[in-house]
């Protein structure tokens, strides 16, 4: 996408439209230099707002009374500099939900002094979340307020006077459809946040559910009504917090430009990883310049739908889709937008960057799966194994075989419903803004103290005292002896993994450093890559073979696609698959006295055979070119989820070419005929 890209919509184009990224998962934040980044491409692809909202960062939710250090009010003012330099309005987001007393005037002082002290840091905007928490007031609040939302809306108004008016967003408790009681239009929760929060303040809704497939017009309107205001839509559709074995790079889709004019914003909530996550946001960017639909129903005879010529093959090759072969600038297709961004992604896996810290994935509960027919159109998941570090034994283990029959057995495995979704337990919070290229583990108390009303008053208090050396609010959790635990760099090297490894070529150095008892991962190859000293600059270019090329991360975002659907490349591979599993009787080994399939069935059958394989090549040919690329930070944000894929397509691409030996037993055809995508090993 260029930065001039068509007609922008007025919305965008006025400043009534606020389009973003929201930092609101659960696990790892991000590190102060990965937001200043973000704030330069934020900048460079016209969208204007961050909201600073990291769920498991130390003093945003579990600690939210507590003011900030000196160091760490150094980096956030640093934060809210940079964002004002590139022209991004910084909001900066308290949880308190968790266990507030709204009734209480200490505790609303408590938080007041907090937004205060970040204030004079230079931040002009605010927001309070109270999502993920239960709907219930303690005893002292049921004697003050009417309901749960009457307590919300009070705190609310009174924080936004308190602070000047300033831009400020809330987060409800009832934030999609299915959470309103009983439902949206008659949510007296949702009604009483319409006719009593100060019609400045823009509320936040992530639609029909938590991770919504589509938002409608009618859906925004019926809520529009209710809040008396357009939403600012939290959009959860690129999060993966919520399933480690899932990483979302497809476009942003689901969300026809027609909703613009009907929208106060949206700020998207993306994967945890974030170099994972420049297709989610340059495609939101691209599609918030838009006012027409790319995908609108051509059946409809109007002059919008003629200017769209359709081809039925998509840029990949694949069959299926309907994609424009040609667009107006100021038309949205996701598969266009797909296309665009993966053009300028390309250039982000040739700047030298290094890695930093313990490459591990946040660790959230996770529903079990369910295997599914393959239909094209229903959601699985095919990012399979449950990896939380990028080590595996340099040897097999008795339990390798099993554990990729099991990984094979989830290939088809339903993403974990949003009416079900689950709020990781509470664990280790961390601290983002005391490094530049760190996050630092902070111990939590394995009870948080009561509400301030109780006047139990904590059993300890900070060795470091808050900025402005006043004595920390009683109710904060009480702090223990914080030992700091260091992120060395990772060392840069190029990966010598061959197609055939049977493990990965990062191993565990045995005088490598720990953090929290897990040692750090160092590459045992350092010959073709030099000191990080210059980590942003562009290196010279490698081998051609070994450089990952648009169709390399074509098929990476199509196998890593979005929760409710694939890309194209990852249908085909899964329906080739499964046809030649279902019609691998025409090349089994027969009697003279049984028929045998004819010749055109058993070569179509090669040919698909060859076909699959091909694409087998094609996965192991991007996990070599991903290994070489000179962005290491930007690999092992990636590197587990390719290390899953290969390994399973490897394994689906051998279990076919058994197949074609022909010499399995004539109940075969029992369990390899079916609509599964995953085989029924049991059998075997």
């Amino acid at each position: 996408m260029t930065e001039t890209n068509g007609a922008a919509n007025l919305n965008t184009k006025n400043g009534n439209f606020i389009c973003g990224v929201v930092e609101g998962f659960y696990g790892r934040p991000w590190t102060t230099e990965q937001r200043k980044d973000l704030f330069q491409k934020l900048k460079k692809w016209g969208m204007d707002s961050y909201l600073y909202a990291p769920k498991d960062d130390y003093k945003h939710r579990a600690y939210w009374r507590d003011l900030y250090t000196v160091e760490e009010a150094e980096h956030l003012t640093g934060l809210i500099t940079a964002a004002r330099e590139y022209g991004i309005t910084f909001y900066y987001a308290l949880s308190p939900g968790l266990d507030i007393t709204y009734s209480s005037s200490k505790e609303v002082t408590a938080l007041k002094r907090k937004l205060e002290q970040v204030s004079q840091f230079g931040c002009t905007a605010f927001a309070l979340l109270f999502d993920d928490i239960e709907p219930e007031m303690s005893e002292a609040d049921k004697e003050i307020f009417q309901s749960f939302a009457h307590a919300q809306v009070s705190v609310t108004n009174d924080i936004f006077q308190h602070l000047g008016q300033p831009r400020f967003l809330l987060c409800p408790t009832q934030y999609c459809a299915t959470r309103a009681m009983p439902n949206v239009a008659s949510s007296e929760y949702l009604n009483t946040l319409g006719s009593k929060l100060a019609q400045e303040i823009d509320i936040m809704w992530t639609g029909p559910k938590v991770i919504s497939r589509l938002l409608t017009v009618e859906s925004i309107e019926e809520i529009t009504e209710v809040l008396r205001r357009p939403p600012v839509i939290w959009d959860n559709l690129h999060a993966n917090d919520y399933d480690q074995k899932r990483v979302f790079l497809g476009p942003y889709s689901g969300r026809s430009p027609d909703l613009i004019p009907k929208l106060r914003g949206v700020l998207t909530n993306p994967n945890c990883e974030y170099g994972a996550n420049f297709i989610a946001i340059h495609t939101l960017a691209q599609w918030s310049r838009c006012n027409v639909d790319g995908k609108r129903d051509l059946s409809l005879n109007d002059t919008v739908s003629a200017d769209i010529k359709l081809e039925t093959e998509t840029e990949d090759g694949v069959l299926g889709e309907d994609v424009p072969s040609t667009l107006s600038p100021n038309m949205y297709h996701p598969r266009h937008a797909l296309k665009n961004a993966i053009s300028e992604w390309l250039l982000e896996f040739n700047k030298k960057k290094a890695a930093w810290g313990v490459i591990a994935k946040p660790q959230p509960c996770v529903a079990p799966t369910i295997p599914i027919p393959i239909i094209p159109s229903v959601n699985t998941c095919m990012s399979l194994t449950s990896t939380t570090t990028t080590t595996v034994p340099a040897t097999p283990t008795p339990g390798t075989n099993s554990n990729h029959l099991q990984a094979l057995a989830e290939v088809c495995s339903n993403v974990t419903s949003s009416d079900s979704f689950v709020q990781p337990s509470s664990g280790p919070v961390m601290n983002s803004l005391v490094s530049d290229i760190k996050v630092i583990s902070e111990p939590v108390l394995t009870t948080l103290s009561t509400n301030m009303s109780s006047g139990s008053p904590s059993t300890g208090l900070s060795i470091i005292e808050p900025m402005d050396c006043n004595t920390t609010p009683n109710n904060s959790p009480a702090h223990i002896a914080k030992i700091p635990a260091e992120d060395d760099a990772m060392v840069d090297n190029s990966s010598t993994c061959s197609e055939a490894s049977g493990s990965m070529q990062v191993e565990v150095d045995g005088a490598s450093p720990t953090v929290n008892g897990t040692q750090m991962i160092i590459e045992n190859d350092s010959e073709n890559h030099e000191n990080s000293d210059n980590a942003d600059a562009v290196s010279q270019p490698v081998d051609i073979e070994k450089q990952l090329t648009h169709e390399d991360l074509s098929l990476l975002c199509d196998l890593f696609y979005l929760p409710f659907e694939h890309g194209g490349q990852g249908i085909q591979l899964l329906q080739e698959f499964n046809w030649l599993k279902s019609n691998a009787y025409v090349v089994m080994k027969k009697s003279k006295e049984e028929e045998q399939a004819s010749e055109s069935d058993i070569e179509e059958w090669h040919l698909r055979a060859a076909k699959l394989n091909d694409m087998c090549n094609a996965v192991n040919r991007l996990f070599q070119r991903l290994t070489y690329c000179n962005n290491r930070e930007l690999l092992y944000d990636l590197y587990a989820y390719v290390w899953d894929m290969r390994g399973v397509v490897s394994l689906l691409n051998s279990y076919v070419k058994w197949l074609a030996f022909g010499r399995f037993p004539s109940t075969m055809t029992t369990f390899t005929q079916g609509s599964y995508t995953c085989m029924r090993f049991n059998s075997l």
